[in-house]
Parts: structure tokens; C-alpha cells; sequence
């Protein structure tokens, strides 16, 4: 059976109406496993792209969208274990704890997800971002051999892994929650991310002196000034000519 290929020069380009929205499971067990140990893949549909050779806006695809890629490790020191992670304007910061990744049957564990942040700058000066980077890696157990996975009717000798292999998911994290207009200031395509403005209640105090300019006198809604022409009785009506200090709205007398 032909092998489905969706990749175009790096971008991954599917029919209109298909998504790609896999588990974790999915992408440690029928993706990055299959990378690990060179099997073939369900469809070539990840590319391959060094993550941290550019900044999270200037790698291939849909930044709006969330991106997956195949990546190996780059050591940050020759005889050390840490990955170096820094780009061109920045670097990528791990938080919070890493996750487990098990099997929805047995509960094994399969894989580890890392949490990553992109920060502007140079650390630990950096200037956090909404980027947000997902990193896969592959849990090998005792006897990796056994634990490849195996084609029907094939007879190779065990592929030996290759364990710098990850799997990154990058997307653009969005806000939410504020009434005002914001605007998101990570470049993506060289356009800038603008919300929608949520109106905001305004109330107005009518029985202000300074009814010139409404605008300048609003009021809370807990006020008891509520705007509304007053119905006084005859024997208020002069009192109420001298002491208000609104005298110039209308009022009505009730029928004697």
C-alpha cells in the first residue's frame, strides 16, 4: 500500500475538511516510536525541522494552528544531558513538572511530555511569551529491541534506536478573560493578533448640576439617583422649588 505523503517543502498541507488531531498516546506510539526505530510511519504527515535553528513564528506552517515537527536533541555541553534550546531572539524554558504518558490499556508507560515556554531575550532576563511548546520523548524499556515495532511478514534483525529523536507540538497560546481591546505581540506572519473589544456599561447621573456634558458626571449603579421625573403632591411643590437644585426638570401634581 502507497505510503500517504502531506508534507510539501516542510509544510504540511491536508485536504480541506481533514484535521490532525492526535492523543498523546497516538503521538508517542504510532509516530515518535516508529521514528525512534526507523519503522515506517502511518502517513507522512510530520516534518522534520530543527525547532531551536528558529524562532516559534518563522517555522514552516500555519502559526495560528498548532505545528507538529520531528527534532533531535542538540547537547548544550559536550559531556553533558541538557538540550541546548536557545534560537535566534530567544530560548525555550521548561515548566512545571514533566507527564507521563501511559497506554489507555495496561497503563504503561510509553512516553514523557515537557512543558516549554518561549522567552524573548537572553536568560535570566528573558521576556516570557504565549508560545508554548510540547515536547515528546520516548520511554525505552529494559530490551529496546523487543520493544520495536515489527511489520507483518518481516524478517529484519532488530533496528537499534535512535533515541535523540522528540516530538515537538507548538502552538500560540490564547488570552482571554479581559473586556478591553488587546493586542497579542507575538509577530506571526508579520501580522499582529487583534481581540475584539467587549463594550463596557456606562451609567449617567440626570440629576447633576452640570448637565452640559453628561459624559463628565457618570455614576455607579448603586447610586439612588435614578434619571426618572419625580411625582411630588401639592403641598411639596414649593419646598421642593427652593430646595432642589434640579428645579428645571419637570414634575407633575397628583389630582386633588
Amino acid at each position: 500500500m502507497e505510503r500517504l505523503n502531506f508534507v510539501k517543502n516542510g509544510v504540511l498541507r491536508l485536504p480541506p475538511g481533514f484535521r490532525f488531531h492526535p492523543t498523546d498516546e497516538e503521538l508517542v506510539l504510532q509516530y515518535l516510536k516508529r521514528k525512534v526505530f526507523s519503522c515506517p510511519l502511518p502517513a507522512s504527515i510530520i516534518p522534520e525541522v530543527e525547532v531551536c535553528k528558529a524562532d516559534p513564528w518563522d517555522l514552516p506552517g500555519d502559526c495560528e494552528q498548532e505545528r507538529y515537527f520531528f527534532s533531535t536533541r542538540e547537547a548544550k555541553y559536550p559531556n553533558g544531558s541538557r538540550s541546548n534550546r536557545a534560537t535566534g531572539s530567544g530560548y525555550w524554558k521548561a515548566t512545571g513538572l514533566d507527564k507521563q504518558i501511559v497506554t489507555s490499556r495496561g497503563n504503561q508507560v510509553v512516553g514523557m511530555k515537557k512543558t516549554l515556554v518561549f522567552y524573548r531575550g537572553k536568560p535570566p532576563h528573558g521576556t516570557r511569551t504565549d508560545w508554548i511548546m510540547h515536547e515528546y520523548r520516548l520511554v525505552l524499556a529494559e530490551n529496546t529491541a523487543l520493544n520495536a515495532p515489527q511489520e507483518k511478514n518481516s524478517t529484519q534483525s532488530p533496528v537499534v534506536p535512535m533515541d535523540n529523536w522528540v516530538l515537538c507540538r507548538i502552538f500560540l497560546k490564547k488570552r482571554g478573560g479581559k473586556n478591553e481591546e488587546e493586542q497579542v505581540q507575538q509577530p506571526c506572519n508579520d501580522r499582529v493578533i487583534r481581540k475584539p473589544k467587549t463594550a463596557r456599561p456606562v451609567f449617567y447621573d440626570f440629576m447633576t448640576k452640570d448637565r452640559a456634558n453628561l459624559s463628565l458626571a457618570p455614576c455607579s449603579s448603586s447610586s439612588g439617583s435614578s434619571g426618572v421625573t419625580e411625582v411630588v403632591s401639592s403641598d411639596q411643590v414649593d419646598d421642593h422649588e427652593e430646595s432642589s437644585s434640579c428645579n428645571s426638570f419637570p414634575y407633575f401634581r397628583r389630582k386633588q
